[in-house]
């Protein structure tokens, strides 16, 4: 398993070995022990989504208030995807910057993203599944979002694709709007909670 940064700080691309023979495909598609060692804090897992869209559908920009936020590991079971990474860390190096990985389940890499950071999705092909872990219960009181056509952002969705998003997701603010309201987590905050979990891990609470 190879887990190589991304240009966000704070988010990883996971490419597995697969075992490929005459009756199919056998990989490791989560290893909460390498991905611990690399990200500084063991990756709870308390729950997990699966989400079948149409080609064109676009989930996101979302995330949760830090703390507690929602860490989350994504990948593609079935068909194709551009997942996007977006930092929405205010006072961050990188505030407002996005970066992206093709998930599919020819290449079956994942993304790990830390709590405090933006996610969203544009998928390839019809039937695609995206499958979450997530580090935390929904919690809709916490959970937020950012339109992901914000011209600010200037998520590069795929060429021929015409975006197809939740009522939820056309009424999201604007990254501008988003911070003028308060409600984007800051990096101190984010860098605060992980070092809190890594305290955590140290001390085996």
């Amino acid at each position: 398993m190879d887990i190589r940064p991304l240009r966000i700080a704070g988010a990883f691309v996971v490419t597995p070995r697969q075992f490929p023979d005459d009756r199919g495909v056998f990989l490791e598609s989560f290893r909460g022990d390498r991905l611990a060692e690399v990200v500084g804090h063991p990756i709870g897992v308390l729950q997990t989504n699966v989400s079948v869209s149409s080609r064109g559908t676009v989930r996101g920009i979302h995330f949760a208030d830090v703390p507690v936020g929602q860490a989350k590991y994504v990948t593609a079971l079935t068909g194709s995807l551009v997942d996007y990474v977006v930092d929405l860390r205010v006072g961050s190096p990188t505030f407002g910057r996005w970066d992206s990985v093709v998930l599919d389940a020819v290449d079956r890499r994942a993304v790990y993203l830390a709590e405090g950071l933006g996610h969203a999705f544009c998928a390839l092909e019809d039937g695609t599944t995206a499958h979450y872990l997530c580090s935390t219960p929904y919690n809709p009181g916490a959970e937020h979002g950012v339109n992901p056509l914000d011209p600010d952002i200037g998520l590069r969705l795929p060429d021929g694709v015409e975006p197809l998003l939740s009522p939820k997701d056309t009424a999201a603010p604007s990254l501008a709007e988003a911070a003028e309201a308060g409600l984007l987590p800051t990096l101190e905050a984010c860098e605060a909670f992980a070092a809190e979990l890594a305290r955590l891990a140290r001390s085996g609470k």
